[in-house]
């Protein structure tokens, strides 16, 4: 059948409606389709491949009427491969869509019309990545490279243009290893950790629980010895019961990761952004032009905001809950930095019961904070210390965003400003409900474009009241 494209969604399909005239019964009309590897604007020939009550999902076998921005992807897998949604689209109009997928899901969800322009930052579109994690098969043949899209078999890759140079060097330096059947039986994933001027490599090895430790040690150091760039290699068991079990480590476990400001230890496990050139951006966009007495870092990962925050802050206290990533954290914080080890809801909930103004953060005596209003505490070695209510709170939450409990209870500390890093629209306005219940307004709202040729969506919003 013939669909007209309406507009593109989060998650990379396009948008049509089923015609009047279809010969399903339960189709009604309106009834929404959604298709991948389309543009808005285009008339495309669709099969149906899956109903449902409420919409149906299609593929395009042609596309009858092409938009004008579309292109010829220029990677040989694409649409084969599951990493990359975008690349049949210029990347001026990718960002358009992203913009347009932000505005919409603010409108819809939270009842949200921004009343300031979005402010677009957009990456070198290709090479960009300093982390990629492939799939690994040994048998019957070796194989590395990515899931198929929309499915769980592996297709090879041999090469991938998101990624680093220096990363796709290491790819390369996989297939020759597994080529020449030194690759070990039990390694299920390969992931590489290039630092920040693309000159060193970590790699993290995911590997079974049958897998045998001194060949997994074996194979790690011939890797370090084939490729100079490597300098450390740390392999861990899948994870059984919710514990991921250390099984080798070669060379050393981290990476030192240089920005234009601020030097981070990185340790195999930790999360840190994965855009190579727009780090220095993103912090800037998060912190410059805030200081004051205390600003809150939660979902802090190994500091990247916290650190720089810390420059123009008096006080700073970081939540993270990532044991890997809280011991890199309480490395890399200067000594006005507070490391807290904690899930985020959990620490907040558990200090918000003393409801807003200075009770509602807490550190023991003898933490960096220790010097906060001693004078006023009497003996600091014996109580806990009550800091000031944040000036700022910076929340960068996971995909499933901060959830409503913590979004009202952020919403009760009195924080004139708030900032949220956000990695999916969708939870970011589901978010905002309570935020603008309790008075936060948006003042700046900034696309960040850390994936480019996917459909992921980085966003920052400056929230005041």
């Amino acid at each position: 059948m013939l669909l007209n494209i309406e507009k593109l969604i989060y998650g990379g399909d396009g948008l049509a409606r089923l015609p009047a005239e279809s010969p399903s019964k339960d189709r009604g009309r309106g009834k929404a389709v959604f298709i991948p590897f389309v543009l808005a604007g285009e008339k495309i020939e669709a099969f149906i491949t899956e109903e449902k009550p409420g919409f149906a999902r299609a593929r395009a076998e042609a596309i009858v009427e092409p938009s004008p921005h579309r292109i010829e992807p220029p990677c040989p897998h694409f649409g084969r491969c599951g990493g990359c949604h975008y690349q049949y689209a210029g990347y001026e109009h990718q960002l358009e869509i992203k913009k347009d997928i932000l505005r919409e899901n603010l409108r819809r969800i939270a009842r949200l019309e921004l009343q300031c322009e979005i402010q677009v930052h957009p990456s070198p579109p290709w090479n960009y990545r300093n982390r990629s994690r492939l799939q690994v098969r040994t048998r019957p043949d070796f194989t590395a490279g990515y899931f198929r899209f929309a499915s769980h078999e592996l297709l090879a890759v041999e090469d991938c243009p998101i990624s680093s140079p220096l990363i796709n060097r290491g790819i390369a330096t996989l297939w020759r290893s597994g080529r020449a059947g030194k690759a070990v039986e039990g390694v299920r994933e390969v992931e590489f950790f290039s630092n920040a001027d693309d000159t060193r490599l970590l790699l993290e090895l995911l590997c079974a629980p049958e897998a045998r430790r001194a060949a997994v040690r074996a194979w790690s150091e011939e890797m370090c010895a084939a490729m100079p760039e490597i300098v450390g290699v740390a392999a861990f068991r899948e994870p059984q019961k919710g514990v991921q079990e250390p099984l080798v480590t070669v060379g050393t476990a981290e990476v030192t990761y240089q920005t234009k400001t601020s030097a981070y230890r990185v340790s195999a496990g930790a999360f840190f952004q994965t855009n190579r050139f727009l780090i220095d951006e993103l912090v800037k966009i998060v912190t410059a032009g805030r200081s004051g007495e205390l600003a809150f870092d939660l979902y802090a990962g190994v500091g990247l905001f916290s650190t720089a925050l810390a420059r123009d802050f008096h006080h700073i206290i970081s939540v993270e809950s990532s044991q890997t990533a809280a011991r890199d954290l309480q490395y890399n914080l200067p000594i006005n930095g507070k490391a807290i080890h904690a899930e985020t809801g959990q620490y907040v909930n558990r200090t918000g019961s003393a409801g807003a103004g200075d009770a509602w953060a807490s550190v023991k005596a003898g933490s960096p904070a220790q010097s906060i209003r001693e004078e006023e505490h009497g003996d600091a070695g014996k109580a806990a210390l009550r800091l000031p209510k944040p000036g700022l709170i910076v929340v960068d939450p996971p995909r499933s965003g901060l959830g409503d409990p913590v979004a009202r209870a952020l919403a009760s500390t009195g924080a004139a400003r708030l900032t949220y890093v956000s990695c999916d629209p969708a939870t970011l306005a589901r978010d905002l409900v309570p935020l603008q219940g309790s008075g936060y307004r948006v003042d700046e709202a900034h696309l960040v474009d850390l994936f480019p040729q996917t459909y992921h969506l980085e966003s920052v919003l400056q929230l005041v009241r």
